[in-house]
């Protein structure tokens, strides 16, 4: 990941609603995770990787 022009990672879009519960509202815990008021679970998003099907003929 790059950093920008301040030394700060680039902001990066939140998500729109907690994978357990489902609700929306989440808040911003530490750098990398979010909380959700609902269910109180603290959780964090990673990208892994793309996955490109293999072609077969």
């Amino acid at each position: 990941m790059s950093e920008s022009a301040t030394g700060r990672a680039p902001a990066r879009s939140a998500p729109l609603h907690c994978p357990y519960c489902g609700d929306e509202d989440l808040r911003p815990e530490g750098e990398t995770a979010w909380m959700c008021a609902a269910c109180r679970r603290v959780f964090s998003v990673t990208l892994l990787g793309l996955s490109i099907p293999e072609v077969t003929r």
